[in-house]
C-alpha cells in the first residue's frame, strides 16, 4: 500500500453504508471515519472473552518489569477486529460472502490509549462466474496510530451485489477478470 491512490478518494464521514460492486473501482481509496481510541478496559474485556489473557495484555506490573517501554500491548486480534469493523460501512456493508483474508501483518505495537485510523484501497474486482448478480472485490486495508505510524495491514476479498444492469461506474460492461485463491468463484 505504498503507492499513492490513482482513483477517487471517498470519505466515510460523508458516504454510508456499504457499496455495490460498481461503486468499488480499483484504485479508489476510502478513508474510514471516525478513528477509535483503544482503552485498557475494552482490551481486557476482549482478551477475557477470547481467552487470550496473556500478561503481555492484561498485567500492568508484568509490563512495567518485562516489556520494552513498560506498557502492555493491545491484543492483535482486537486491533484487527476493530480495523475490519471500521471498514465495513464504507466497503463491505453489503457483502453477501466473505471469501478470505490474506497477508495480515501487525507492523508496529498498539498500546492502551492509542487512537487507530484506517483506510482501504480497492485492488481488484470481477463479476462472479458462479453467482450471477454478484461481484468479487479484493481490497487492502491499513491502520495507523495517532502519530501516523502504520500498525496493521491486510488484504481481503468478498462478494457484493451488482447493480441491475451489471454496469460499472462509467456505464460500460465490466471486463475485470481475476481468479481468487485459485478458485473460479
Amino acid at each position: 500500500m505504498t503507492e499513492p491512490p490513482r482513483g477517487r478518494v471517498h470519505r466515510a464521514r460523508f458516504e454510508r453504508f456499504g457499496r455495490l460492486y460498481e461503486e468499488l473501482v480499483p484504485g479508489d481509496r476510502f478513508e474510514h471515519w471516525p478513528g477509535k481510541t483503544i482503552t485498557e478496559a475494552e482490551d481486557h474485556v476482549f482478551c477475557l472473552l477470547t481467552m487470550a489473557s496473556s500478561p503481555l495484555h492484561v498485567d500492568a506490573e508484568f509490563a512495567r518489569e518485562s516489556m520494552p517501554g513498560g506498557r502492555n500491548l493491545v491484543v492483535g486480534t482486537y486491533v484487527y477486529s476493530l480495523v475490519l469493523g471500521m471498514s465495513v460501512p464504507d466497503i463491505s456493508g453489503r457483502a453477501t460472502v466473505n471469501l478470505g483474508l490474506e497477508n495480515l501483518r501487525h507492523v508496529a505495537p498498539v498500546h492502551h490509549g492509542d487512537t487507530i485510523y484506517a483506510s482501504t484501497v480497492v485492488k481488484d474486482r470481477r463479476p462472479s462466474r458462479s453467482r450471477p448478480g454478484l461481484g468479487i472485490v479484493t481490497v487492502e486495508t491499513e491502520a495507523t496510530n495517532q502519530h501516523g505510524e502504520r500498525v496493521l495491514e491486510f488484504t481481503r476479498s468478498f462478494m457484493v451485489p451488482r447493480d441491475e444492469g451489471g454496469r460499472d461506474a462509467e456505464g460500460s460492461s465490466s471486463t475485470d477478470s481475476t481468479q481468487q485463491g485459485g478458485q473460479d468463484v
